[in-house]
């Protein structure tokens, strides 16, 4: 994952302009004593995840992560649209950067809705979305 996890983020890294991104700075080790569940994608190799946590009947995405070779061949969408199918009836939260048009798109494309904008360091912002499914 973490061979996946470091090139998707440094591109997120430069589209929203901050090199600060939490997990650029995870280990293996941080990966594996995480306590999010963690669902992969695969076509011969893991070409991307998602995780997330649950509490009660509020799914929180904490990941979604597509190595880059593997941009634009739908497995985002794949990944988010089995997560969904899994819980039916749940909230589902996501934070992601203000300026990842991409990612914002995709989110709302499968009914998520913008809640909110908050800075996160200096200058840098973020963008909460939530989908009632």
């Amino acid at each position: 994952m973490w061979a996946i996890q470091i090139p998707a983020y440094r591109i997120e890294a430069e589209l929203i302009g901050f090199d600060g991104i939490p997990p650029l700075k995870e280990t293996v080790e941080d990966i594996q004593k995480s306590d999010e569940t963690f669902i992969g994608f695969f076509e011969d190799e893991l070409k991307g995840f998602i995780s997330y946590k649950q509490e009660k009947k509020l799914i929180d995405i904490h990941r979604l992560v597509i190595h880059p070779d593997s941009f634009r061949q739908g497995i985002a969408s794949k990944l988010i649209t089995f997560l969904l199918s899994e819980f039916p009836g749940y909230k589902f939260i996501v934070t992601t950067g203000q300026a990842n048009i991409p990612a914002k798109k995709l989110y709302v494309s499968l009914g998520f809705v913008e809640q909110k904008d908050f800075e996160v360091a200096p200058g840098i912002w973020c963008t909460e979305l939530r989908l009632n499914n």
